[in-house]
C-alpha cells in the first residue's frame, strides 16, 4: 500500500490588482483544474506577462502651469490677469485633482463654468469632482446639463455609470451603457463595453460580463485586456466551448497571438481535454519561449494525464524562467511521489516547506514518503512537526497510528486512532484502523465495543460486520461468529478479502470455509 502526500488541485484563487496565485491542497485525484492553474484575475492583469500602456497625461511645462495658476489666483482676487482659455481651466482643474486638492479644483471648475457657461467639458469636470466628494446626485444633475450641450462625450456616460453604481442603481447603469453603445464606434465603443462588463460584474450577471468581453474581441481580436479578462470569465462561467470557438477564429486571423493560444489551451483544459490543451500551450511557448505561465498550465495538464516525467520537465522550465515558488516545488515533488522516487519527492517538498514553514501538509507529505519506504521513525518525526501546527488533523493522526502499529506500539497507535474517530466519528476509515489495531494488539473485548460503536455511527457499514465476525472468533464465540459471517456475506461478499486479511489463518477453520462455499454455491444457482 502506498500513501501519497495528498494532492488535490482545485481552482485558482484570485487576488485583486495585478497577480495570479497558486495553491495546492488535499486530495489524491489528478483530476480537474488545479489551484496552481493560472487564469487572469477578473479585476487585474498579470504584470509579468503584460504591462498595459498607460494613458499618461502630457506633462505640462512647469513654468506654464505655474503661470496659469498665477493667472487664476489673480482672477479670483480681482487683480489684473491675462484671459484664461477654456482648455486652460481644464489644465488647472487637472492640476488640483492630481494634488488631491478638491476644494481648489471645484473653485476652478465653477469659475470656468461661469466664464464658459456652454462648456460641457467643464461641467463634466465639475461632476467628476462631485463624485470624488461622494455627492452622487449633484453629479448626476450636472451631467444632465452637460448632456444637453454635448451628448457625444464618452466621459459623460462613464461618470453617470459611476454615480448610478454608487447609488446602488445598477439597472440604470446597465440601461444607460446599453443605449450609449449604439452611439459610439471604435475605441470609444470598446471603452464602453469594458465599463458595461464591470457593471455586470457588480450586478453579478456574470454571463453578460463574458458577452461584453466577447463583443470586444469580435471588434478588436488583439485587445490584450479583453484576452486576459475573458480567460478568467471563461473558467468562471464554464463557457469553454464558446471560448474555444472564439479563440479559434482569432487564431485563424492572428496566428501569432500567444494570448489567444493560451486562452484556447485553458478552455480545453476546462473541458479536461488535456492533450489538446498541451498542443495549444506548445504553440503559445513557440511564439513566446519565455511564457512561463503556459509552462505552468502545461505541467498541470501532464499531471492530469499522469505523465509525470513530462510534467517535471515543464515545471522545471518554470523555475528557470521565473522566481522560485513553493507551489512549483510542491508540484514537482508530487510528480516524483507518483513515480515512487520518494527521495526526490522529499527534496522538493522540503524546498517548498522552507518557503512555507507554516504549511503542515508539506510535512505530512514528507512523512508519507518515509512511510512508503517503511521508515517509520522518520515518518513519525515529520508527523510530529505537522501536528505541532495542526494537532487534530485526522490524516496526520491516522498515519501516526499506522507507524506506531508497524513498530508494535499498539497502545500508542490506539490513542492516535481514537483521535481520528473523535474528529470524524462517521468516517469509516478511522474506525477500520482502530479496530484493526485493537485486534492485532489482542484487545478483543475493547475491539468488540468499538465494532459496535462503528456499526452504530456509520449506519451499519458491512466492513464492520466482518470485523465483528473476526473478533467473535477470537473471543471463542464460534456459533455467534458464524451467524455474523453469514449476515456479512449477505450484505457485501466483496469485503470477504478484508476479513481474511485481518486473520489469514481463519481459512483453516472448516466451518468458515463451508459458510463461504455455501454462500457462493447459492449465489450461482
Amino acid at each position: 500500500m502506498h500513501i501519497w502526500g495528498k494532492f488535490n488541485p482545485l481552482r485558482a484563487v484570485f487576488f485583486n490588482l495585478t497577480c495570479w496565485e497558486l495553491h495546492i491542497s488535499g486530495g489524491s485525484e489528478d483530476s480537474g483544474l488545479s489551484d496552481w492553474l493560472f487564469l487572469p484575475d477578473k479585476s487585474g492583469l498579470l504584470t509579468k506577462l503584460w504591462s498595459m500602456k498607460e494613458n499618461n497625461p502630457h506633462r505640462e511645462d512647469r513654468e506654464q502651469i505655474r503661470e496659469l495658476l498665477k493667472q487664476f489666483e489673480n482672477l479670483k482676487n480681482g487683480r489684473s490677469h491675462s484671459f484664461i482659455e477654456e482648455d486652460s481651466f481644464e489644465k488647472i482643474i487637472d492640476y488640483y485633482q492630481e494634488k488631491e486638492d478638491l476644494v481648489k479644483a471645484m473653485e476652478a471648475a465653477e469659475t470656468g463654468s461661469e466664464q464658459f457657461p456652454y462648456s460641457s467639458m467643464l461641467l463634466i469636470k465639475k461632476a467628476d469632482i462631485l463624485l470624488a466628494n461622494r455627492r452622487y446626485q449633484d453629479a448626476l444633475d450636472i451631467l444632465e446639463e452637460a448632456e444637453l450641450l454635448d451628448s457625444g462625450n464618452i466621459n459623460l456616460y462613464i461618470l453617470k455609470t459611476d454615480a448610478y453604481l454608487a447609488l446602488d442603481q445598477q439597472e440604470k447603469a446597465v440601461a444607460l451603457l446599453e443605449e450609449a453603445l449604439a452611439s459610439f464606434e471604435g475605441e470609444e465603443k470598446i471603452e464602453l463595453l469594458f465599463e458595461l462588463a464591470d457593471v455586470y460584474d457588480d450586478y453579478e450577471d456574470f454571463d453578460k460580463v463574458f458577452d461584453c468581453l466577447k463583443m470586444v474581441l469580435e471588434d478588436e481580436p488583439t485587445n490584450e485586456e479583453a484576452l486576459y479578462k475573458i480567460c478568467f470569465w471563461t473558467d468562471f462561467t464554464g463557457r469553454n466551448e464558446e471560448s474555444i470557438r472564439l479563440h479559434q477564429q482569432i487564431i485563424d486571423e492572428y496566428p501569432y497571438s500567444e494570448l489567444a493560444w493560451f486562452n484556447l489551451a485553458a478552455a480545453y483544459q476546462g473541458l479536461k481535454l488535456y492533450e489538446k490543451s498541451i498542443d495549444a500551450y506548445q504553440y503559445a511557448i513557440t511564439i513566446d519561449e519565455k511564457f512561463d505561465y503556459a509552462y505552468r498550465n502545461m505541467g498541470d495538464a501532464y499531471i492530469r494525464l499522469r505523465k509525470y516525467k513530462e510534467a517535471i520537465e515543464v515545471l522545471e522550465k518554470v523555475n528557470e524562467l521565473a522566481k522560485p515558488e513553493e507551489v512549483i516545488f510542491e508540484a514537482i515533488g508530487h510528480c516524483y511521489d507518483r513515480l515512487k522516487n520518494f527521495a526526490q519527492a522529499r527534496t522538493y517538498y522540503r524546498k517548498a516547506s522552507h518557503m512555507r514553514q507554516d504549511d503542515s501538509k508539506l510535512f505530512y507529505k514528507i512523512a508519507c514518503t518515509y512511510f512508503n519506504e517503511g521508515n517509520w521513525e522518520s515518518c513519525l518525526k515529520q508527523l510530529d512537526t505537522a501536528m505541532r501546527i495542526h494537532r487534530l488533523q485526522a490524516e496526520y493522526n491516522l498515519l501516526a497510528g499506522e507507524c506506531k502499529m508497524q513498530l508494535g506500539l499498539f497502545k500508542d497507535a490506539i490513542q492516535y486512532f481514537l483521535n481520528v474517530v473523535r474528529v470524524r466519528p462517521r468516517n469509516a476509515g478511522g474506525w477500520e484502523s482502530l479496530i484493526r489495531c485493537l485486534y492485532k494488539g489482542e484487545f478483543f473485548e475493547e475491539a468488540m465495543e468499538q465494532t459496535d460503536a462503528a456499526l452504530r455511527l456509520t449506519n451499519g457499514k458491512p466492513i464492520f460486520l466482518f470485523y465483528k465476525t473476526a473478533v467473535l472468533f477470537s473471543l471463542g464465540k464460534t456459533k455467534e461468529a458464524l451467524l455474523q459471517l453469514e449476515a456479512a456475506m449477505e450484505h457485501s461478499p466483496k469485503l470477504l478479502k478484508k476479513f481474511i486479511e485481518l486473520n489469514p489463518s481463519i481459512l483453516q477453520n472448516q466451518q468458515v470455509v463451508d459458510v463461504v462455499a455455501r454462500f457462493k454455491r447459492n449465489k450461482s444457482i
